[in-house]
């Protein structure tokens, strides 16, 4: 069995890869950047060069089609990956969506609804992965949340069911290499779900010092991203897209992604003693 991985340098892509090579699975690694890849098993695949894709999908039984991450755009990218994959004579896509992306309210969301739909209509087997909140969304800027005591958000009292990267990545790996997946929606994310308040409480319980979350107006928050240097455009949509999570479009912890796995998905307290400890 060939298993192709598209998007293989990235921060998914890449471990992934890991988990697929730590059960001495051969995976070849398709990418925008070969020489920055290194390894063997590397092809080119650039989504904005569809000459590139047939080729780096020959003989591929699996594909793994790792959203792109330029929102906007991501339909015309996934296009011509689908377009490709079946000129290539893939046997089997599987592809990272969103939660719930046939109704969420999430602005994300409707670029993954019709990349969903192109691969349905493909006539491809498929199975789609629709990804919850990454843990690390939020951890990576806890140094900046415990310096100045403060975690900002739009999101009210929503609450989302992140995992980690690694426990989507080893879903995507029990996917790409079990049996019965074909025609499969999973919602995959945490086995519970969490508020930017109990994020708040998490980080004060483990570092000592007094985090809170402050709730702003979706623009506020964006004008207050906008000053950290976010390009306005990106800022807007993620105060968009937490504007959704207060309405409810993450609160989805179905256990889909353990059972994949076969072991519980990070936990909350997990996540934050991790990043602290960076």
């Amino acid at each position: 069995m060939t298993i192709t991985v598209t998007g293989a340098t990235g921060q998914l892509g890449r471990l992934v890869v890991a988990a697929l090579q730590s059960k001495n699975v051969p995976v070849t690694a398709a990418v925008r950047n070969p020489a920055a890849a290194g390894g063997e098993n590397v092809r080119l695949a650039d989504y904005d060069r569809p000459e590139t894709l047939v080729p780096a999908f020959e003989g591929t039984d699996r594909l793994l089609l790792i959203s792109g991450n330029e929102a906007g755009r991501r339909v015309e990218q996934h296009r011509a990956v689908v377009d490709a994959a079946v000129r290539a004579g893939v046997g089997h896509i599987v592809y990272t969506s969103i939660t719930r992306a046939d109704t969420s309210t999430n602005p994300l969301a409707p670029e993954h609804k019709a990349t969903e739909e192109l691969i349905v209509a493909s006539g491809l087997p498929y199975t789609f992965l629709r990804n919850n909140w990454y843990f690390e969304n939020y951890t990576a800027s806890l140094a900046t949340a415990l310096e100045h005591g403060v975690i900002l958000g739009a999101a009210g009292a929503g609450r989302v069911a992140p995992a980690t990267r690694e426990d989507f990545a080893a879903g995507a790996a029990a996917v790409l290499t079990g049996d019965g997946h074909a025609g499969k929606i999973y919602e995959t994310g945490g086995d519970a779900t969490m508020s930017l308040a109990d994020l708040a409480d998490e980080v004060t319980a483990q570092s000592g010092t007094k985090v809170a979350y402050q709730d702003l107006p979706a623009d506020d928050y964006a004008q207050a991203l906008i000053g950290f240097g976010l390009p306005e455009g990106f800022a807007r949509l993620l105060a968009a897209a937490d504007v959704s999570i207060a309405q409810g479009s993450l609160d989805v912890a179905t256990g889909d992604l353990s059972a994949l796995i076969g072991r519980p998905t990070t936990t909350l307290a997990q996540a934050v003693a991790t990043a602290l400890k960076k």
